[in-house]
This record gives C-alpha cells, sequence and structure tokens, in this order.
C-alpha cells in the first residue's frame, strides 16, 4: 500500500495542529500531551518540592525535531531552548542524515564514578597498597548501599586508588568508586555509597576523608553516534556535494586544531545536547560539565566531534561523550512536561536516551558546520530572529511574519525600524 504522505508538514502547523499530529502519530496519551502543551505542566505544588523558596514558574519553548531516525527506529525528540534555529537546524540534519541509513549509536554501561579525597596520610604507599587489598570488601559494603539497584543488575564494580603528588596543599589519595547505576542518574547512589564507606577508608588508611562526591566527567559512562551522509545529498543552492561536504571537513578541521573555535563549535553540540537534556529533566549542567572536560581529555582543549571524507566519498561523522543521563528519579518523574517528553522520545532505558541525545547533538553539529561553511549562520538564523525582533516591538500576530519578511530582505533587522513598519501599515 503507499505512503499517505500528511498534507501539510510539521513546521507549517500551527502549535495545536502540531500537537494534535502528535497525538495521531504517538502513543501519548490525553495528559501527557496537556504536560507537553503546558495546559497541565509543572504546577506550583509541585515545583515546590523540587527546589527551595518557590514563587513560581518559569517557562521555555518546548520543540519537536523531527526526521531522526536512530538504530532504525524513528524518534520525535522534544528540545527546549530560547535559541532560534536550533530546531529547525536538527531536523533537517537528521533528514539529510535518513539518506545514510540515519544515526547509528551507542552507549556503555551506566557507570559513574565517586570520589574521595583522603588526606593527612601517614604513609601513602602502604595506605594505596592496603585500599587495594581492601577492594572486596568495600566493594561488598557499597554493594549493601542500595539492594534494589543490585537486585536490578546495577551496584558497584570496582575502586581505583589515585595518588595526587602534585597539589596546593601536597600529596594526598583519591578512592574512586565506578558503581553501575542503571537508569538513574546516580549522584545520590554514589554519594550514599562514598558517605558509608568513609569510615574504613579511614581506618585502612589512617587518613582523614573529607570530599566525598561524584565525578561530572563521567568517562565511564559515554554515549557514541554516527552517520554516514551520501555526497549528492549534500548539493544545494550553487554548492555541489564535494565541496559542501570538503567545507564541512575544513570547519571541523579549524576546531580540531584550535582551542578558541573548539569551544564554539562545542558549544553547537550543547544546543542540542542541552535541549533535549532539559526537555526529560535531567541535569544539563552536569552534562556540559563532563563535555568540556573530556574534550580537554588529551591535555588540550579540542573538538568533540570527527567529519572525515568515507571511502565512497560519503560525509562521516560521528561524535563520542560522556552521557550521565536517567529517566528514573529525580525532576524525570516530579515534572510532568519532563515525564512526558521521556514517553514521546520512546525509549525504556536511560542508555537508550543517551543514544538519541548524542544523534541530536551530531546532527545540530553538522548543521552549525553546513551553514558556516556555505551560506554562512546568519541567513537562515536572522530570519527567526527577525520574527522576536517583531514581536519585541509589538507586531500582532498577523502581521509577524510579514515584518519579519521585510526587515530581513532590507538586511535590517532592528527593532526600531520594526516599530517603523508597523508604523507604516498602521496608518495606511
Amino acid at each position: 500500500m503507499k505512503e499517505i504522505k500528511p498534507k501539510h508538514k510539521f513546521y507549517e502547523l500551527s502549535p495545536a495542529g502540531r500537537l494534535a499530529r502528535l497525538a495521531d502519530e504517538t502513543h501519548l496519551a490525553q495528559e501527557q500531551l496537556d504536560a507537553l502543551s503546558g495546559a497541565a505542566g509543572l504546577s506550583l505544588a509541585q515545583a515546590d518540592h523540587m527546589i527551595e523558596n518557590v514563587i513560581g514558574t518559569y517557562s521555555l519553548p518546548l520543540g519537536v525535531a523531527q526526521h531522526f531516525l536512530v538504530n532504525g527506529r524513528e524518534v520525535p525528540v522534544p528540545m527546549v531552548i530560547e535559541e532560534p534555529s536550533v530546531v529547525a537546524a536538527a531536523s533537517f540534519m537528521a533528514k539529510l542524515a535518513r539518506s545514510g541509513g540515519g544515526f547509528t549509536a551507542s552507549a556503555s554501561a551506566p557507570e559513574m564514578i565517586g570520589q574521595m579525597q583522603v588526606l593527612d596520610v601517614p604513609d601513602l604507599s602502604k595506605a594505596k597498597a592496603a585500599l587495594e587489598a581492601a577492594r572486596p570488601s568495600l566493594l561488598q559494603e557499597a554493594d549493601g548501599v542500595d539492594p534494589l539497584l543490585h537486585k536490578l543488575g546495577g551496584g558497584a564494580r570496582d575502586l581505583e586508588i589515585r595518588l595526587i603528588e602534585d597539589s596546593p596543599i601536597g600529596p594526598f589519595l583519591v578512592l574512586h568508586l565506578i558503581m553501575d547505576v542503571r537508569d538513574a542518574m546516580g549522584a545520590n547512589t554514589i554519594n550514599t555509597a562514598l558517605e558509608r564507606l568513609s569510615p574504613q577508608v579511614e581506618g585502612i588508611t589512617g587518613g582523614r576523608v573529607l570530599l566525598r562526591i561524584l565525578s561530572n566527567l563521567a568517562d565511564h559512562r559515554l554515549a557514541k553516534a554516527a552517520c554516514n551522509i551520501p555526497v549528492e545529498t549534500l548539493a544545494f543552492q550553487d554548492f555541489s556535494g564535494e565541496e559542501v561536504r570538503d567545507r564541512v571537513i575544513e570547519a571541523w578541521a579549524f576546531a580540531a586544531a584550535d582551542p578558541y573555535r573548539a569551544a564554539t563549535h562545542n558549544k553547537g553540540i550543547m544546543n542540542g545536547v542541552d535541549a533535549v537534556v532539559i526537555a526529560t529533566g535531567n541535569d544539563w549542567r552536569a552534562v556540559e560539565a563532563g563535555a568540556h572536560a573530556y574534550a580537554a581529555r588529551s591535555g588540550r582543549y579540542t573538538s568533540l566531534s570527527t567529519w572525515s571524507k568515507g571511502p565512497d566519498g560519503s560525509l562521516q561523522g560521528s561524535l563520542e561523550m560522556p552521557m550521565a543521563v536517567g529517566i528514573v528519579g529525580g525532576a524525570t518523574r516530579v515534572h510532568p512536561g519532563a515525564a512526558a517528553a521521556v514517553h514521546l522520545i520512546g525509549v525504556k532505558t536511560a542508555s537508550e536516551l543517551a543514544e538519541v541525545i548524542v544523534s541530536v547533538g551530531l546532527a545540530q553539529n553538522l548543521g552549525a558546520l553546513r551553514a558556516l561553511a556555505t551560506e554562512g549562520i546568519q541567513r537562515g538564523h536572522m530570519s527567526l530572529h527577525a520574527r522576536q525582533v517583531a514581536v519585541s516591538a509589538g507586531a500582532p500576530e498577523e502581521l509577524v511574519g510579514a515584518i519579519a519578511a521585510q526587515m530581513v530582505n532590507e538586511g535590517n533587522i532592528h527593532v526600531q525600524r520594526a516599530v517603523e513598519i508597523l508604523e507604516n501599515w498602521s496608518s495606511q
């Protein structure tokens, strides 16, 4: 049977129309749709249980990126972000990637690192050896913190003992507790386990335990995405596919070699990553911190992604980064919109969510590189920015598009110009 395509593209619909399309095409219940639309989102009472001194709630736009094919599965991707062009760019790049089979993604075991700082140790070498000898008993103790986690297949996996030889306070020991936290982000589990182990560690080393906290450089918990885009798919306007491919690779090489460019390059990746992390109620600051630390793991800050020419002339891209996200506990369960976003993506494990997020990051990276290396970043971005300027100038909804279009055509996108256009039209 021939597939019946919808009459209107998703972005051409009104917000209500897009929500209705989601209702037709997804498994979401009405209460989940209401949570996504804001009709029944986070209540003041719920917010009051999340943080201190609550006086209200604060909204950001929630969009849905289209065309994502991740490991062969269609994925509508909720994105919370205030910056224009991000959702559109992710959707368009996902559409290009489909021509090469979409995104292939994977995630390592959800292992988080907890750190314990051990000071005032009489004999560092002897204490390090004693901790390594006590590894089985310490891991067993850590496993007792969360019996349910252990039952689900998670729990303590390893201990790593490090010696910090040069610091402002002199040498000290650091113990790393590696725990598989399954579908949680894992901060609470890790921190509780470290608290439990502290007295034993002090007894074994003869030292004093100070800090006991997880590390956001979650380099045991990595997510990776890759795509392969046929060169003919990349052609547009006066740019051949080969030219676009080569320019993308050249633009990436700048970020690979220069930290000043790499910072902005990686920020573009995080435009996509953070937007999904926020939509699903996860800790975007933790993911940001881990990403940028991982980008400097060689001792020099560089690009998180890699782009190259494939044997068949295609454009090949990959992205690997730490991805400490969860689908249980925290805001993911408390916030109705976050819970609905997880349902919309259709993932059953935190690892699956990580695979989707890293795919969005790679798509966003390609969108930025393609725009920068061809027509320039401002063309698409400024058309959307112009709409915001028109709204700021007080334009009614029915005139926003027309006023924005005139400013873009004039190359004069300022609030004062929007006011002038509005006044001219109002006087006619």
